[in-house]
């Protein structure tokens, strides 16, 4: 095979090296929802969100009690993380509670190496204590820190 250009044969397999990656230990997705309108609306994505999160309330004020912020945190340990139990920390601060640092914990089996947890700041405690303003996630394995996520505005 002397004077073959093995160049396009291995172009396929660059762009798909290229495209190949690792998981990250620890995502964050947040989605407000400010009010109770599906229909108005344009987003198909945002609408079908809000229809998911409104579902089977039925009442005006059970529908009210779903107005907040929910976290959907995607975790993933990697292979030489120690062993031990997973813990899902998430930590906010709100409008109305100025610097008190509120903290909702999930603990995961030390057999499971990924998930999703989901933590939801809504009803009283959305409407009486305001907007979160800041927040931080942090992902441990047997004590020790995997990963960490935060706001721009934590400190």
């Amino acid at each position: 095979m002397v004077g073959v250009n093995r160049w396009p044969l291995l172009l396929p397999l660059l762009v798909l090296g290229a495209c190949a990656t690792t998981k990250q230990p620890l995502v964050v997705k947040q989605f407000r929802m400010l009010n109770q309108q599906t229909d108005a609306v344009e987003d198909p994505m945002v609408r079908g969100e809000k229809q998911r999160r409104l579902h089977g309330a039925v009442s005006m004020a059970e529908r009210a009690n779903r107005l907040g912020t929910y976290y959907t945190i995607l975790w993933n340990t990697p292979p030489a993380s120690p062993a031990g139990e997973v813990e899902v920390l998430f930590e906010f601060q709100q409008g109305a509670t100025a610097s008190l640092v509120k903290r909702l914990v999930q603990r995961f089996p030390a057999t499971q190496t990924s998930g999703k947890v989901e933590f939801s700041i809504i009803g009283k405690d959305y409407l009486k204590n305001g907007r979160v303003l800041a927040w931080q996630a942090t992902l441990s394995r047997g004590g020790r820190v995997v990963a960490t996520k935060k706001s721009l505005l934590w400190q």
